[in-house]
This record gives C-alpha cells, structure tokens and sequence, in this order.
C-alpha cells in the first residue's frame, strides 16, 4: 500500500467521522475538568462522620437512603431516596438546602450522557452505538497515520498537525483504546465479583470512616446488583465493594481509571485536558488541510486550459 493510498484513507476516515468525533472530543475536554474540580475541593477535614449522621438522622429517619454522594466543587451533600422528592441536596456551609448547581457542573452534567451515548435526546440516532463506532474509527485512522511512517516536522499547519500526533502518540491511542474498552466492558481485573446484599447507606459510611477521613467520599451507590463506595485522599482514589462483612477493595478497572484521568487526582484530569486539546488540534488542522487541498484541487479543474498559440 503506498503512501498516497494511505493519506487519502486517513483523511477520508477522519473527514468521515468528523462531526461525532468532533462532538466526543469537546464533551470529554468538559468532563476532563471533573476530577480537577473534585480533587481540589477536597478539604481534609472539612466533614465529620458526626456532620453525616446528622444529616441522616434529620433527613431520612426511616432509613430509606439508597445512594450517597458528596460533590466537593459544589459542597453539596445528596441523600439519594430520602425526602418527599426522592432525594435531598444540603449545602455542607450552611447544613440547609443546597442552591441549584452552578452553570459549570450543568455542563459537566449535559457532558457525560452525550460523550458516553451521544444522547441529544434523539431516540432513533441514540439506538446506534454512535460513540463506539466513532471511537474505532478514530483508532483505525491514527494506526494508518503510523503506518505513514515518521513526518518531516516544519513550522506549518501540517507540520503542528504532524509534531502533536507523533510527540503525543502512546497518550492520544490510549485515550481513545481506553473509552473502546469501557463501553466492550473490558476491565482486565479479573473476573468481576457476585452481587451483595446493600447495607444501610449510614452503616457503608462508617465502615469507610473507619479506614478514611470522610471528606474525601464521594459516593455510595449500587452497581451492578454491587454497592461501592468511592473514596479520593490525595492523588489517590479507593474503590470498595460494601458487604455486611465490612469494605473490600474492587477489582482493578484500569482502563476506567485512565479514561477518566482518577489515577493522578488532579494531574489526571491536566492529563486529559491537555490530551482533548490535542485531538480538537488534530481534528481542526487535519480539517483545514484536507479543506484547502479539496479547494486548490477544484480551482485547478475549473481554471481553463490555456489556448494554444496559432
């Protein structure tokens, strides 16, 4: 296969899938500043297990909470099942209601579902696995780019578009891979455990309480027929099962963990900023030169043929 032929597949594969691509890369450079906004909300601390039964005790005395969770931007604590309206948000300053969010973790939370599903609440479209098929596109055309061998780097647009791929390469296929594997459900940690038996949300936040400082939960919350509590301390992130016998460490989902930018705290989530960027860097100036050469090359066909002398 030359080189001509492989060009031409490259550009084609990214001209084709533009637009998804386009919407996935701008959706994940939103939710890239999750973990940073997170993490540096963490205050060690900042809440008590004490602060937390009380909450409880005043707010779901039946004992009827499914779910936990703790945004640490917003400093926001949510009773998932409790309360007349199924769940109830209180403001960790002030102890009572909590304001309506902030219009940045709105877009954090209009991000996700259309970065995960592609969901603009377009039930035909969203039946297609959209996101998948792009995503695998978009490692198809990077492993053709390879193919194409190492570029001469200059100070063009085409030169930027060539540097980043190549300086950034390992980073920017495991992005992508990464998000492959997430939606195959791939985790490569083992064999995933049975179902357990939820324990009362109150009783999972002091068994984290004896391991953890509490103002690093997150959330507890069932998946999969599993409960898990999700823990951050530091660059650090714990990852629970809850079972009546006490906390144990989740199988490892490492693609999950780089996909999201959780391993590094913070450092993670620059990571992914700085990766988004870079794809948003390849798929504008991969555009523009595919653009001009369609133009230059339909201006060549258009310009008459010189009339020859008599």
């Amino acid at each position: 296969m030359t080189q001509a032929i492989l060009l031409r597949l490259h550009r084609w594969i990214f001209v084709f899938f533009a637009i998804p691509l386009a919407v996935i890369i701008f959706t994940g450079l939103i939710l890239s500043f999750q973990p940073i906004l997170q993490t540096a909300g963490i205050k060690p601390g900042s809440l008590t297990l004490a602060q937390i039964e009380g909450y409880f005790a005043q707010h779901d005395k039946e004992g009827k909470a499914r779910g936990l969770r703790i945004d640490h931007f917003e400093k926001s604590l949510t009773i998932q099942g409790a309360g007349p309206d199924g769940s109830v948000d209180i403001d960790l300053k002030t102890g009572g209601e909590a304001a309506d969010e902030s219009w940045i973790s709105e877009w954090i939370s209009w991000a996700r579902p259309v970065h995960e599903h592609f969901d603009f609440d377009l039930e035909e479209i969203t039946r297609v696995p959209i996101v998948l098929i792009s995503t695998i596109g978009m490692l198809f055309g990077m492993l053709v780019g390879v193919l194409m061998g190492l570029p001469r780097i200059r100070n063009t647009i085409s030169g930027w578009h060539k540097a980043t791929a190549w300086f950034l390469l390992p980073l920017l296929i495991l992005s992508p891979l990464t998000g492959a594997f997430m939606a195959l459900r791939i985790t490569f940690g083992g064999a995933a455990a049975g179902r357990t038996q939820a324990v009362p949300v109150l009783e999972a936040v002091r068994m984290v309480a004896q391991k953890h400082d509490v103002s690093g939960l997150q959330s507890i919350r069932s998946r999969g027929g599993r409960q898990m509590a999700l823990v951050t301390e530091g660059n650090s992130r714990f990852t629970y099962l809850v079972a009546k016998e006490g906390l144990r460490e989740a199988p490892s989902n490492w693609p999950r963990s780089f996909h999201q930018g959780d391993f590094l705290g913070i450092w993670g989530g620059v990571m992914n900023v700085v990766l988004s960027l870079a794809f948003l860097l390849l798929l504008g100036t991969g555009l523009w030169i595919w653009g001009k050469r369609t133009l230059r090359r339909r201006k060549r066909v258009r310009e008459p043929l010189p009339t020859p002398a008599e």
